[in-house]
């Protein structure tokens, strides 16, 4: 395009740009001289410059997606989005709120922290995932890359479970990732993937064991499978073989759907119809209301043993 030209074609220079964000290197093959761009980002004008070498192409507040669009264009062709920017494109709530865009570069290349945008230059750049116009790095990575930098063990377990109960990643991807990362930062998420991987999978779950083994009460198995006369019956989040009692936590968080509650709903009422004792508690109660938990189990308890055992029985672990 002519040098000045651009002025009578400025709806061909929003189409060439992504949502109003374009390159200065761009601008100039429109015609557009760095004067006239600088000229244009002064306060008051027309445009804004968000970060080095990345042009806004009007003056008002940028939206979430442009803050991360101009953060890749800073980057450059290579650089993938990672960490809870990536995850709030994903849908992550947690991660909405977060102000700065993680980037990964490859070890290569030279980009400095700037404004909102961190960069980590990094050997093991993953293949791209591409979620609409941006470039992001596969969950997992994501997820450790966020996890990283965290330093609340709950609030990372929350995170990570998150991951899992969606379906995005298995916790042996994220143990696989984890492995094959630094080991900067990762004391926090190694120390929640462990417990994740001692058969509990919702931070409801965790706290639950970690509160019942101030209890007193027999041991309690979790998450195993339970059957009679050879019919599988469910997998409470918690059981205690000698009585037959099982304990159920519920959460439309953590069971995902209105359709996975009503499963549980119908698991429950499989369970009693099987004699089993059943005591339930929301995950909330178990920190906000840890001595009614701990009498409710013990009263389920003493239930229990006042009846004869139902003939149910533990099936063996896979």
């Amino acid at each position: 395009m002519l040098r000045g030209t651009w002025v009578h074609n400025h709806h061909e220079l929003i189409a060439a740009s992504r949502d109003g964000v374009v390159r200065s290197a761009a601008l100039e093959q429109f015609g557009i001289g760095r004067a006239t761009v600088s000229s244009r980002c002064r306060p008051g004008g027309p445009w804004q410059r968000m970060l080095p070498g990345v042009i806004l192409l009007h003056n008002g507040p940028p939206s979430w997606n442009q803050r991360v669009l101009a953060a890749l264009e800073y980057g450059g062709p290579n650089a993938l989005l990672t960490g809870h920017a990536a995850l709030a494109a994903l849908g992550y709530p947690q991660s909405t709120s977060m102000n700065d865009v993680l980037l990964l570069v490859p070890s290569t290349q030279h980009r400095r922290d700037v404004a909102y945008v961190r960069v980590e230059r990094t050997w093991r750049l993953p293949e791209a995932v591409n979620q609409g116009p941006l470039r992001m790095a596969p969950p997992a990575r994501c997820l450790l890359d966020a996890a990283r930098r965290m330093s609340n063990p709950d609030t990372c377990r929350a995170l990570l479970t998150q991951g899992i109960q969606r379906g995005d990643v298995t916790i042996g991807a994220l143990v696989s990732e984890l492995a094959d990362g630094s080991d900067r930062g990762s004391r926090v998420p190694r120390s929640v993937l462990r417990e994740l991987t001692d058969d509990a999978h919702s931070v409801a779950e965790v706290d639950a064991q970690k509160l019942y083994a101030t209890s007193g009460l027999p041991a309690m198995v979790h998450n195993r499978d339970i059957a009679a006369a050879g019919t599988w019956i469910a997998r409470p989040d918690g059981w205690i073989d000698d009585v037959a009692l099982a304990w159920e936590i519920d959460s439309l968080r953590y069971h995902l759907s209105a359709q996975q509650h009503e499963a549980t709903i119908v698991r429950r009422a499989r369970m009693q119809r099987a004699g089993i004792v059943v005591v339930t508690h929301l995950p909330k109660q178990l920190r906000s209301d840890p001595e009614t938990v701990l009498a409710d189990l013990r009263a389920g308890w003493e239930m229990a043993m006042s009846r004869p055992r139902p003939a149910v029985h533990l099936l063996p672990t896979r």
